[in-house]
């Protein structure tokens, strides 16, 4: 019987990727470099510090990593806290609610910063559903990488046969099966040109998930 769930945020809990994706294209623009959409795509999951330390090599970038990621952020925050229309994924408070007043153990496992994250909870009062959160930024490799899911599979209550991860994005999905754990794909509006065919099922919209089918998998 599944005793946890582990959630993605970004694509899964709030689509905060158009704001990430106008942050970073601003960042490319101050510094002159071109990066394809099919590139941008492939870092998707990716942390910030990931992404840099990839782009800094591709485009031999003078400056520190640590630099880009704070004014990278920096043009996040700005966007993030202007931006009136930003809400949750349809369907995802309501299966948040379900969960926790059943019983069910909700962890945050997200590459993305926690200041980020703190944010998103802040604004829409998540803190009280979940009892704890782990920011990829605590990790030296993003997903694929299976290491954020590892370290939040050991605070789960259960042992992690037992848990289940629900993820957008290829590299989550990939990062989910490497740690042994499984996976609901969730193919939303968000998730194109993300691979999901490695998951162990497939939604389309939340209202497909409930307390009961969960515990199930």
């Amino acid at each position: 019987m599944i005793q946890t769930v582990i959630f993605d945020m970004d694509g899964v809990i709030v689509d905060t990727e158009p704001v990430h994706r106008y942050a970073y294209f601003q960042h490319f623009d101050e510094l002159n470099i071109k990066v394809s959409d099919e590139l941008f795509t492939s870092f998707t999951g990716s942390s910030t510090r990931n992404v840099f330390q990839n782009l800094k090599l591709m485009f031999n970038i003078d400056q520190e990593v640590e630099d880009l990621i704070q004014r990278k952020r920096t043009i996040f925050n700005d966007a993030f806290d202007n931006k009136a229309d930003l809400e949750l994924l349809d369907g995802v408070e309501k299966l948040i609610k379900e969960f926790h007043e059943k019983g069910m153990q909700l962890i945050l496992a997200s590459s993305a910063s926690k200041v980020t994250i703190e944010r998103v909870f802040g604004r829409f009062k998540l803190h009280d559903y979940f009892t704890h959160i782990v920011s990829g930024e605590d990790f030296p490799r993003s997903k694929p990488d299976p290491a954020i899911f590892v370290h939040a599979a050991s605070l789960s209550i259960a042992p992690k046969s037992n848990c289940i991860i629900i993820e957008d994005s290829t590299n989550g999905v990939k990062a989910a099966k490497a740690a042994g754990i499984y996976c609901v794909g969730y193919n939303s509006i968000h998730s194109k040109s993300q691979d999901l065919t490695e998951a162990d099922v497939i939604i389309n919209h939340f209202d497909e998930l409930n307390f009961e089918k969960v515990a199930q998998f």
